[in-house]
């Protein structure tokens, strides 16, 4: 019998050191992905604010005052509108003021540079109303988001006679949104995990990342519809039958109402 050893290679000490790579890329989309999905999830749950009206009357003012600003001429109902929508705004968390204000500015300041032009060219009225017409879009759309789940906005929907293709349309997406949020991280982590030392390929995997989530998405598309067959979606959303009416609900009905009272008297005069 002969005697059996041990190879060098396998009793020597393993020094490898792998070599340094960067994968700053890679962090800043774990990143992004994670804010975008932590926010979903915040954003899509139960609401606890100061600012509590019933969701129908919040959609159907706010596509109301939307229209309004959009149609007017008169510069002091804007100012008035941008007031009321300030108010409405202070009702909210600290939080929540401060991201939307953000967000109304950095609009607006974007406004005001795509017409610059227009003011070297002497045309002043665009730059003193189109501007302030933005800032209170973004802050009636984005006080309708931040104040309102999602749910509640697709229901409220049916309810203002929306078609709906469209409210299927709005409701799916921000599922898949989630969901493909979700299983696109995993697989940036699975190709984090899998770069050890220097890998220079990892922006040709980005490529077959997107690849699979085309597919996956495919699938997930397939899967639901049989989903929907089995359980006899037919596509028909359902209005709720009991709406019930606070006292903060019949303020938020008089403010509006006089909003645009406010509008039709400055348009006649």
């Amino acid at each position: 019998m002969k005697n059996s050893s041990i190879p060098e290679w396998l009793s020597g000490n393993d020094d490898y050191i792998p070599q340094s790579d960067k994968d700053t890329f890679l962090d800043k989309s774990i990143l992004s992905l994670l804010s975008i999905l932590s926010k979903i999830k915040i954003y899509s749950g139960h609401r606890d604010k100061k600012f509590k009206v019933n969701a129908i009357l919040k959609v159907l003012f706010t596509l109301i005052l939307v229209i309004l600003i959009s149609l007017t001429r008169s510069f002091i109902f804007i100012v008035i509108a941008n007031v009321y929508l300030l108010f409405l705004l202070s009702l909210m968390k600290g939080d929540e003021i401060i991201r939307i204000l953000k967000i109304c500015f950095v609009v607006s300041v974007f406004t005001m540079i795509v017409l610059l032009p227009a003011v070297y060219f002497g045309n002043y009225y665009s730059i003193f109303m189109i501007t302030p017409k933005v800032f209170a879009t973004v802050i009636a759309v984005n006080i309708l988001s931040y104040s309102t789940p999602w749910n509640l906005i697709t229901a409220s929907l049916k309810t203002v006679f929306i078609p709906d293709l469209f409210i299927f349309v709005l409701d799916i997406t921000i599922k898949y949104i989630f969901l493909l949020g979700e299983y696109s991280l995993n697989m940036l982590y699975a190709l984090k995990l899998r770069s050890v030392g220097k890998n220079n390929k990892k922006y040709a995997s980005l490529s077959g990342i997107a690849g699979t989530m085309f597919i996956k998405s495919t699938e997930m598309a397939a899967e639901m519809y049989s989903a929907m067959e089995c359980r006899g979606f037919t596509g028909e959303y359902k209005a709720p039958r009991k709406i019930q009416f606070t006292i903060a609900d019949l303020l938020y009905i008089v403010a509006n109402v006089l909003m645009i009272i406010i509008f039709f008297y400055f348009k006649v005069v």
